[in-house]
């Protein structure tokens, strides 16, 4: 019996943890690429299965927790691109405004 994942299964679990951990680390737009591309070899990984899922009894768990860490990945992303705008906002307007310099 063949015991294999689908195609593209630990791709897409992979893509999801990178997005997870560079969305907390550092990079916000990086974890949504990388929340794109898991997603990608998801939805490719979740066709092969369901187009013959008795070649691929194992592995349907990692494409499932894939596209979960993935989607997780990207909303990170979103959140932290918002707050980027926001604190970057608040500091031009503080900036233009004269409130953060002194008055001569």
């Amino acid at each position: 019996m063949n015991n294999q994942p689908p195609p593209g299964a630990s791709n897409a679990l992979t893509f999801g943890i990178i997005a997870v951990v560079t969305s907390f680390i550092c990079c916000g737009p990086f974890a949504a690429i990388f929340s794109f591309i898991g997603l990608s070899n998801a939805k490719k990984a979740e066709s092969a299965y369901n187009a013959n899922p008795e070649m691929y009894p194992a592995g349907i768990d990692n494409v499932k927790t894939g596209r979960i860490l993935s989607y997780i990945g990207l909303a990170v992303a979103v959140i932290m691109l918002v707050i980027w705008i926001l604190y970057f906002g608040f500091i031009i307007a503080m900036i233009t405004s004269n409130l953060g310099a002194e008055n001569f």
